[in-house]
């Protein structure tokens, strides 16, 4: 320790006095090892408040922190699980928005088609209806006319001549409806009347007798087309009316059918728009919140590791303090004591006639000034060896605590930019390992997903082969039981038809021989009493035979049949075989490119499982030479520009020191001798 260091030095001052100044340089000592203790009581009693602050923000820190992050789980698997359901919900909103604006235009295409065929529909019909009005007019006009003709009235020649025109005009526009209720005959009558209206009119009263009957059957067709006229335009009038009708009533109803789904459409895109808010608000929330848990657990982590440090350097204060202490108290209790007073006053008797001059004495003022301002008992050392030692030693030993000093300053230089650069290549290294971890895991997470889908494949398939072998075998079962079914089957009619056939071929012995004719002469002379009647055969037997044959003829057909059945059964069999062996084999060649897949991604997974270990311990060694580094270094680094400016501090308070006494060396060496 420094302090021993001063102890040692003073104690050596204090011997070289004498007796009448002896208390002069050993009370000083004494002063300056009571105002160390007091300082070292001090500094005590402030690293006992510090620690005491820094260990209950540690403990109020950590628990907010662990209940803040426990706090952000929570909340984040609450903002996943709301972002899943929001996004299924956006989903189907979309697609149902999107096909209630397709119903939408569906209808109101199909609105504006019914309107267009309708005003279409209504502007044939108007032009229909005053085409039909003016042809109902026309021809009213022509039944007026020739109704005054068959009156015997007065008929102008024009008259007639512009009716006829009339009547030509409308027999050409309308040419199918009149050829629908116009007979040749009449049309005849027509075309004359058209030719020559002249002809039905004359100036001699005589004439009209015989043109009558043409004018009246002109006046008869005329009238005639006027009421078909008139029954058409009153049947398009209520079509008309029907099909407006019925356009009214579509029109409403897709005007209803529109109506109801833009407002569907409406209250759903409302509802999408407070989803998609909903939803970035939850994405914005959880991204928010895992920032925020990270940066919670970046804080708590350095949290451990700084009240960790802070606890063992309080150790390390506590007890290089207490020895400290301990020093002070043993070195006060040396230079007390009156042994130590006696050998003092024995030792340093020639102090007496050593007197500093001016120039030590201010050297020694400025040194002590420097070392309470810079707290280095170096220089506080240095300034009582002024009283103690000669001159040269004293600039000799200038110079070497100004080289020291250098060399100090010049080593925390190195010692800077080495821990600089050892953490920033720590912080680079710890970077590197930390994305090859996450890559490793990356690909650790889909090779498990593999392994799981391999593996659930595998017994999926093998479910399937034993499944089909099941299947397989219970076929084999059932193919020997219908076999041995189609046996009997074939055997009993077989048996059946043997036994008939021989039964058929009894009766047919019996009943297809001829029957008994009797032949007799007839004598000649009166005839014979009766004889016997004629021999037949019983009427059942032609029935009995037919129904054998019959009989037997189904045998036969139900033999063939069980042949055929069995011929199809048995293909039918040998395919199932044939198909289910190969799709086991299939199943069987598919388990094992899988299970030598899965093998693969298991090998791959273990060496990436070795790998992430091994980059778990280099990042592990990483974090060890950080915490070591951190060790060395954060005491240099957070004190190097004071550490600097103390060290220029003492150099310069040498260098002065070493100036002023530059003018006394010569007289001091001469009062020293």
């Amino acid at each position: 320790m420094q302090f021993l260091f001063v102890l040692g030095l003073l104690a050596a001052a204090e011997a070289a006095t004498t007796q009448t100044e002896k208390n002069r340089p050993v009370t000083k000592v004494i002063n300056l090892l009571k105002d160390m203790q007091d300082q070292l009581a001090k500094e005590q009693k402030e690293d006992e408040e510090v620690y005491e602050k820094v260990s209950c923000w540690c403990q109020t820190n950590d628990k907010s922190k662990t209940a803040s992050i426990s706090d952000a789980e929570s909340r984040i698997t609450m903002l996943v699980a709301s972002i899943e359901e929001d996004t299924a919900a956006s989903s189907r909103l979309n697609t149902e928005i999107k096909n209630l604006d397709h119903e939408v235009a569906k209808n109101t295409e199909a609105l504006d088609k019914a309107t267009a065929l309708r005003k279409s529909d209504l502007a044939e019909f108007n032009a229909e209806e005053k085409d039909m009005l003016q042809s109902i007019g026309a021809l009213k006009s022509a039944v007026t006319v020739l109704g005054k003709h068959n009156s015997f009235a007065q008929v102008s020649s024009e008259t007639l001549m512009n009716l006829a025109v009339s009547i030509d005009s409308q027999f050409h526009k309308h040419k199918a409806l009149v050829d629908s209720i116009v007979t040749p005959t009449q049309r005849k009558a027509i075309t004359a009347f058209i030719q020559a209206p002249s002809d039905y009119f004359d100036a001699d009263p005589t004439f009209k007798q015989s043109y009558a009957p043409q004018s009246g059957a002109i006046f008869g067709i005329l009238s005639q087309m006027k009421e078909t006229f008139e029954s058409n335009l009153s049947q398009s009038q209520k079509e008309e009316m029907t099909s407006q009708e019925s356009y009214q009533g579509l029109k409403a109803a897709k005007e209803a059918e529109i109506a109801a789904g833009q407002e569907q459409s409406a209250t759903k895109t409302q509802e999408l728009a407070d989803t998609d808010s909903r939803l970035a608000q939850s994405k914005q929330d959880l991204e928010d919140t895992r920032n925020s848990m990270d940066a919670d657990q970046t804080f708590l982590s350095n949290l451990k590791e700084t009240c960790a440090n802070t606890d063992s350097e309080w150790e390390e204060r506590q007890a290089a303090r207490q020895e400290e202490i301990k020093g002070c108290g043993e070195a006060l209790a040396i230079l007390s004591s009156d042994d130590a007073h006696d050998t003092f006053t024995k030792t340093f008797n020639f102090v007496q006639v050593a007197k500093m001059t001016s120039q030590q004495e201010k050297a020694e003022k400025l040194l002590f000034a420097a070392a309470k301002k810079t707290g280095n008992p170096r220089l506080a050392a240095l300034a009582s060896r002024f009283r103690l030692d000669g001159f040269g030693k004293l600039v000799d030993d200038i110079d070497g605590m100004v080289k020291d000093l250098k060399q100090e300053k010049a080593d925390d230089v190195k010692h800077k930019d080495y821990c600089n650069e050892a953490l920033h290549k720590n912080d680079v290294a710890q970077d590197l390992k930390t994305k090859e971890i996450e890559k490793l895991d990356a690909t650790i997470n889909d090779l498990t997903n593999t392994i799981k889908e391999l593996t659930d494949s595998i017994a999926t398939l093998t479910a399937e082969v034993l499944d089909s072998s099941t299947q397989l075998k219970r076929a084999g079962e059932d193919r020997e039981a219908e076999n041995s079914d189609f046996q009997v089957t074939v055997s009993d009619q077989r048996a059946t038809q043997k036994l008939l056939t021989s039964a058929l071929d009894v009766l047919k012995g019996v009943f297809a021989k001829k029957s008994f004719v009797q032949t007799k002469a007839e004598p000649a002379g009166p005839p014979p009493p009766a004889g016997f009647k004629k021999y037949e055969q019983s009427s059942g037997a032609g029935g009995v035979l037919g129904m054998l044959e019959q009989v037997i003829a189904d045998a036969k057909t139900l033999e063939a049949e069980a042949i055929q059945g069995e011929t199809d059964a048995q293909k039918a069999y040998e395919g199932f075989v044939k198909d289910t062996n190969k799709g086991n084999e299939e199943k069987a060649r598919d388990i094992t490119n899988k299970k030598e897949e899965k093998a693969n991604a298991e090998a791959d997974k273990t060496a990436r499982e070795q790998d992430k270990e091994s980059a778990m311990n280099e990042q592990q060694g990483n974090q060890n030479e950080a915490r070591d580094l951190h060790a060395s270094c954060d005491f240099t680094l957070d004190n190097f520009s004071v550490r600097q400016a103390a060290l220029e501090t003492e150099m310069g308070a040498l260098e002065q020191a070493k100036a002023v006494l530059g003018g006394a060396g010569g007289a001091f060496l001469q009062r020293r001798n």
